[in-house]
């Protein structure tokens, strides 16, 4: 059956507010500074050219080497970076430059963000009363004993006994501490969540408990997630789709299913070929690819395919031009000239 035209006007627009957030070729750019009149000399091109669309309510993991750009992504997408170039669209709204007066006012309740080290990022001066109260407190939002009952809540929600409530985060073990951090970043009932890097200070033990946890509020609260972590059997675990960056750039963007199983990249390739198989597992075995040669400087990238310094299949194609990130298979994007 044909659809009609108004039907096929209707799946695009279902398709378009699907998109809780897209990223059209954002760039982060650092100066670099030198000389007495402290002159700008160049730039470390952090993130460098980054397209990603995330639909509401799934988990998008972003992974790749320390230095790639990741969580420099994150941040840039919530803003506690400046885009040097490019746009953030969130809800169909253009934040990209939008003052931060109109930002919370807007939709800095809507993002929230995780950070890696919950003892860093939690004031160790303040209970954890104060520490999950302070959101409602900033955006005005519920009277004092409302407050407090939200406060209690949220501790009851990421597992936390809320008698705990006049503690402060040293009198904590890491995995209780993150769990705070995961209330407060709840408070405002956010749509998204960047997780950056949530369970790489934690033991292993302590670090399946906060994944699910992760997984059990996604699915309470319809949450979307972009879960950034350098470990691959993390990231298959809660992901949907997976996007592998390099210096800077997307490299591969797929369905975790079909990154795992079909990688096309050489550099997806050489990640997945590090990690660790169970002896008496049914998983793909694959041989060890071992990449030669330095990360290169972010600040002075290779011409052409940025891994070209790195691959192993490397031509002179990869060596001169800058490869498309395109998509060869149904929602698998892959920025190579040798992908097949």
């Amino acid at each position: 059956m044909i659809a009609t035209n108004e039907e096929k006007q209707g799946i695009a627009s279902e398709k378009e507010t699907d998109t809780i957030l897209e990223l059209q070729d954002v760039k982060k750019y650092f100066p670099i500074k030198a000389g007495l009149l402290q002159r700008n000399v160049g730039n470390v091109k952090a993130v460098d050219g980054i397209n990603l669309s995330v639909r509401k309510g799934e988990t998008i993991g972003l992974v790749g080497e320390s230095g790639c750009g990741k969580s420099t992504t994150g941040r840039t997408i919530i803003r506690l970076y400046e885009p040097t170039e490019g746009k953030i669209i969130f809800k169909g709204q253009d934040i990209t430059h939008m003052p931060e007066s109109q930002l919370r006012r807007t939709i800095r309740k809507d993002i929230q963000m995780v950070f890696q080290d919950p003892f860093a990022t939690l004031n160790p001066r303040k209970t954890i009363r104060s520490i999950i109260k302070e959101p409602l407190i900033t955006h005005n939002l519920y009277s004092g004993k409302e407050r407090e009952e939200k406060v209690r809540e949220l501790m009851d929600v990421v597992g936390l006994n809320s008698s705990f409530i006049n503690r402060y985060p040293h009198e904590f073990s890491g995995g209780q501490r993150q769990r705070i951090g995961i209330a407060r970043a709840l408070a405002l009932n956010p749509e998204l969540i960047i997780a950056d890097e949530p369970v790489s200070a934690l033991d292993v033990s302590i670090q399946a408990q906060v994944i699910n946890l992760m997984e059990d509020l996604q699915e309470e609260f319809g949450l979307t997630y972009i879960f950034i972590s350098h470990d691959l059997s993390v990231v298959r675990h809660i992901s949907d789709r997976v996007g592998v960056m390099y210096l800077g750039k997307m490299m591969e963007l797929a369905e975790k299913e079909d990154l795992y199983a079909d990688p096309l990249h050489p550099y997806t390739q050489a990640l997945l070929s590090a990690v660790p198989v169970p002896r008496k597992s049914n998983s793909i075995k694959r041989e060890r690819i071992v990449l030669k040669g330095e990360l290169p400087s972010p600040s002075n990238p290779p011409v052409g395919c940025v891994f070209h310094t790195r691959c192993p299949a490397a031509t002179d194609i990869c060596r001169q031009l800058v490869p498309e990130f395109k998509e060869v298979k149904t929602g698998h994007f892959v920025a190579c000239h040798l992908y097949e």
